[in-house]
């Protein structure tokens, strides 16, 4: 069975392995003990903290095979991005320049810098060891989040981002970081992202041009780059698609991976489940996929199962994992054919 749960400290070195197997491909997932523990911390503390609105809470939760204890998977939650440092992004844009002497009137594309996120927020640290990238899995990991936001709204803020990595080959490296943040920076991708990753953020507001980057003055491989999500990226895309979640021309400064959004109440996991009183029994041999989650915060649980849909029951092994009783509530989210 896979089950997922907020992180805790006995999942450290679980997650070491996955930050190193992850190649620094992930910004939030960088291979330092200290980051992660300072993570698995933020998550308990936020967990324990009472809250009205959304400020610099964070969540990250383990996706763990229970049969042998593995953390095959994590991902997490800011609930406001911009709050104690920066949350930058490049806005894609127009700049116009006219001459009527000329007659000549040109829109040209250009990259803002700005921080139009500040206080939304964000899905992100979604990773998954490839030996269990099955669609399933990937569905569990990343909606079972937007059931714990279900369940605790006053925790979240109504507008929700995600980012995705931005193009980069097999060696990590970013056509668009070449062409345009190398020159500013002095450093490879990979260290710029790293540095990023452990939260030393102060060097962008100090080394990124603020004047706006014309596009056509870009190599046409960033160009090419702008707004695409990385291929391993795109069954995720989708998925958040599938969510109601919208590209608005808001890209990565780094990589130029593209901003998703979506009014969190209108993201179809969020709005979707339905709530169920817990009957313990002999469960389906065929029913409806489905996530299966408690309202929890440090003991929150979700999992997958076929459930029936008339008549949802619980298996005693089921029940368990998700620490219900009989008569308890239950949230419910119906999936279709995955």
């Amino acid at each position: 069975m896979l089950l997922f749960r907020p992180l805790t400290f006995n999942d450290l070195p679980g997650l070491e392995r996955l930050a190193v197997i992850s190649g620094g491909s992930m910004t939030t997932l960088p291979a330092n003990r200290d980051h992660l523990s300072h993570l698995i911390n933020n998550t308990q503390q936020s967990l324990r903290k009472s809250v009205e609105r959304p400020e610099g809470e964070s969540y990250h939760f383990a996706l763990e095979d229970t049969r042998t204890g593995d953390i095959i998977g994590v991902s997490g939650i800011e609930a406001a991005v911009g709050i104690s440092e920066p949350f930058y992004s490049y806005r894609m844009d127009e700049v116009v320049h006219a001459s009527s002497e000329l007659q000549i009137h040109n829109r040209i594309p250009a990259l803002h810098l700005c921080q139009d996120y500040t206080g939304a927020s964000r899905l992100y640290t979604l990773f998954m060891d490839a030996g269990h990238r099955q669609p399933r899995n990937l569905h569990l990991l990343s909606r079972a989040r937007m059931l714990f936001m279900a369940a605790h709204p006053e925790r979240f803020a109504q507008r929700l981002i995600v980012e995705l990595q931005g193009i980069a080959d097999e060696n990590n490296r970013s056509p668009f970081w070449e062409c345009l943040g190398r020159h500013f920076f002095n450093m490879d991708f990979n260290k710029a992202n790293y540095l990023t990753g452990i939260n030393s953020k102060g060097f962008i507001a100090d080394l990124m041009p603020h004047y706006p980057v014309y596009v056509p003055l870009l190599s046409q491989e960033a160009q090419d780059a702008l707004g695409q999500p990385r291929e391993d990226m795109i069954a995720v895309r989708e998925l958040l698609e599938e969510e109601g979640f919208v590209y608005r021309k808001y890209v990565d400064i780094f990589d130029a991976g593209p901003t998703l959004e979506a009014r969190t109440d209108n993201v179809r996991s969020v709005s979707e489940n339905r709530r169920f009183s817990v009957q313990i029994g002999e469960a389906a041999d065929q029913g409806k996929l489905a996530l299966i989650s408690n309202d929890g915060l440090q003991q929150y649980r979700c999992l997958m199962a076929e459930l029936n849909p008339d008549h949802p029951v619980l298996s005693e092994e089921q029940a368990k994992a998700l620490q219900l009783n009989e008569g308890d509530s239950m949230r419910v989210l119906w999936l279709g054919n995955i």
